[in-house]
């Protein structure tokens, strides 16, 4: 793996307002590294993975990705520069299946020397392609053909989750991918997560779930009213030192 992080962040400060949501966040992520992501609600976790992801555009501070700076202007920027995000509402179209939902916006249209509104969706093309992804990640879907409204719970994050794997080269941000979610669902989607990391991607993981940060992180940053207050391995023997630092307790 490389010795560059697939992003660093420094001094990232974003205001609405009056109201500072985050205040000189630094933040890095290697290839094939998980990061957890931690702190209450208001914390400011939420605002920096949409400042990652393009929806926001940091007031003050530098993105870097690969060593390079980046400016991400736009979810369409992110999205170009590698990074995909899969937020806790997924953005899956129910009444469609796996691969109309991996390709939504992105269609695969030919040929190539026809002008873009007359070529032919080549629909075959992208549904062997999705399940090539869900074959090398190995989710479980019985028949690709299935609308996603049909599927469990479980089914739908990992339709979701590989999606983001499909398309992202250098960063998969997961919001809460396991909330509301079952005990085998959950199990699921953990072992995606570690396939991604496998992968060589670098993976950002916001979850409420110790046990499950424990279990897949390599790292955990934990986020306080708009600041980086702490980092942690995260482990059995120190889950309370990282419980303090999101509470605001002495450790």
């Amino acid at each position: 793996m490389s010795s560059t992080p697939a992003l660093a962040i420094t001094g990232a400060t974003k205001r609405f307002g009056a109201v500072v949501a985050l205040d000189s966040v630094d933040l890095s992520v290697d290839h094939g590294e998980v990061l957890a992501l931690l702190g209450d609600n208001g914390a400011g976790k939420s605002t920096l993975i949409k400042c990652i992801s393009g929806v926001y555009r940091l007031d003050e501070g530098t993105v870097e990705m690969d060593g390079r700076t980046v400016d991400i202007s736009s979810p369409a920027v992110a999205r170009s520069l590698g990074i995909e995000t899969v937020y806790q509402d997924l953005a899956l179209f129910d009444n469609l299946d796996p691969a109309a939902n991996f390709y939504a916006g992105r269609e695969i249209a030919g040929p190539r020397w026809l002008p873009r509104g007359l070529r032919f969706m080549r629909r075959t093309d992208m549904a062997g392609d999705t399940v090539k992804v869900l074959q090398r990640l190995q989710v479980g879907i019985a028949d690709a053909r299935t609308s996603v409204g049909l599927m469990s719970g479980g089914q739908r994050q990992a339709i979701a989750v590989a999606r983001a794997a499909a398309f992202a080269s250098q960063l998969v941000i997961l919001d809460e991918p396991t909330a509301a979610l079952g005990l085998r669902e959950s199990r699921s989607v953990l072992d995606l997560i570690k396939r991604l990391r496998d992968e060589g991607r670098a993976v950002i993981v916001i979850s409420h779930a110790m046990d499950h940060v424990i279990e897949i992180a390599d790292r955990a940053a934990v986020m306080r009213r708009g600041r980086k207050v702490g980092e942690e391995v995260p482990h059995a023997g120190n889950r309370q030192r990282i419980v303090s630092l999101i509470v605001g307790g002495d450790g």
